[in-house]
């Protein structure tokens, strides 16, 4: 029975991989032949498609009354993003930080962190909640159009035109998506209660790790072509859409309740946050030590949750 869950598992990741890819990579050529811009395109489809993952599974796990696994995926995702990627990439090499990553998205990624752990006082996300995420999120796309030229968390997508199969290759790719992130949902859970771990620790280990498969795919692309304002971005990006649009899509849609271990989690994510927008303030630098310091502080996290 474990062997089976762990295959469905790693099944699930599979899916939720390549579904990612498939939604991104036609509905780019299909947007590019319709003629919408560059911008639109990566602020849309390329910014949130390596999020598709993450919204799936909270979604479903939403629907599932598993709203435990909903909340610990986005934190789980920000601990693989802004903790074990990120710190590895600077671990490998230093990485240097554009001031923007701080005072634009960094800033404003802290200030929805914070909005989430207000409306989570009394351990609930309401439609409330939902509506005022969803709506900072839109103000911040509409911000970074006004503002921004380029899309830093653009990696050299080529904008091709659209061929009859991207129509079914983008139908594919949804059906893959909501396939994995069931298979993932289900087994995970299924392991947990096989081992007697909560809901919460394989939602933010096992679970985040198969939904941040596209984030790690994405960030090494930008680490081996030299391009350090793409890596920063797109994990800025990625936990910006996770915690605004994911958690605000899911509890617009079906109000969430969690454990208190959610909202300490909350807070833990806005004070590594805090610690990461210092690192990076300092010498606009990332270093190998920084890195170091942020992995070992995610781990004591995960560490954290499996002894609570």
């Amino acid at each position: 029975m474990i062997f089976i869950d762990v295959f469905f598992i790693v099944c699930g990741a599979v899916l939720l991989w390549f579904g990612a890819d498939f939604v991104v990579d036609s509905a780019s050529a299909i947007a590019a032949r319709f003629r919408i811009s560059e911008l639109i395109v990566g602020l849309t489809i390329v910014a949130m498609g390596t999020s598709l993952p993450e919204f799936m599974v909270t979604f479903l796990s939403a629907l599932k009354s598993l709203p435990n696994i909903s909340l610990s995926n986005v934190v789980g995702s920000n601990i693989f993003n802004l903790g074990i990627i990120l710190g590895s990439m600077a671990v490998i090499s230093p990485i240097s930080i554009e001031k923007k990553m701080v005072y634009r998205d960094g800033f404003f990624l802290l200030g929805i962190i914070l909005t989430v752990m207000f409306f989570l006082q009394d351990l609930t996300m309401g439609r409330v909640a939902g509506a005022v995420l969803i709506s900072s999120f839109i103000t911040y796309l509409i911000w970074i159009a006004a503002k921004t030229p380029r899309l830093p968390v653009e990696i050299d997508i080529v904008y091709r035109k659209s061929k009859w199969w991207d129509y079914p290759k983008l139908i594919g790719g949804i059906i893959f998506l909501a396939l994995g992130a069931n298979l993932l949902v289900d087994h995970a859970s299924s392991l947990a209660r096989h081992f007697g771990l909560s809901e919460w620790f394989i939602g933010v280990t096992i679970v985040a790790a198969g939904t941040s498969l596209p984030e790690l795919a994405t960030s090494l692309a930008a680490a081996l072509r030299g391009k350090n304002e793409m890596l920063v971005g797109n994990l800025l990006g990625s936990d910006i859409f996770n915690f605004a649009g994911v958690l605000g899509i899911t509890s617009l849609i079906h109000p969430l309740t969690v454990s208190p271990i959610g909202l300490f989690n909350v807070k833990i994510s806005a004070l590594s946050l805090i610690l990461l927008l210092v690192f990076m303030r300092t010498g606009w630098q990332l270093s190998r030590v920084e890195g170091l310091i942020l992995i070992t502080i995610n781990l004591l996290r995960w560490l954290r949750d499996y002894l609570h």
